[in-house]
């Protein structure tokens, strides 16, 4: 099994308080990358939305989560060390390999089986984990 992702929070307020603290990171590479494109200051400040800014740091924190590749052998051990919790599989049953994320108080495990696609599948599962689970703490 390998564990990548800086982002696991363990209550709702950790939640609030990451997504607070991705938020200058959402900043600066919002202004780096339209900087790259050669915005001045009037197309940035047409262009460069509160909603901007916003998606980029909805997208970061995404991209920080936590999540654990393995076989489907060892997410069904996970599993079992964690009885109480809901599970939410997308993808095949006959599939070998699952990407999951622990929401640990909410007691759920959200999980995408793949094939030959890890880092697709880990995007998927983080924004639908971030979608479905994270977004309404916010």
């Amino acid at each position: 099994m390998q564990t990548v992702g800086m982002i696991q929070p363990e209550t709702p307020e950790d939640v609030r308080s990451m997504y607070e603290d991705v938020g200058p990171t959402a900043q600066v590479v919002v202004r780096e990358t339209a900087s790259a494109m050669q915005f001045d200051r009037e197309e940035y400040a047409d262009r460069i939305t509160s909603d901007v800014i916003e998606t980029a740091r909805d997208a970061l924190f995404a991209s920080l989560l936590t999540v654990h590749h393995g076989t489907r052998a060892e997410f069904e051990a996970w599993c079992d060390d964690h009885p109480t919790f809901d599970r939410e599989v997308m993808g095949g049953e006959n599939v070998d390999s699952v990407v999951w994320h622990s929401i640990d108080f909410a007691e759920t495990v959200v999980a995408a089986t793949y094939q030959n696609e890890p880092t697709a599948a880990a995007g998927t599962l983080r924004r639908q984990v971030f979608g479905r689970h994270y977004r309404h703490q916010l």
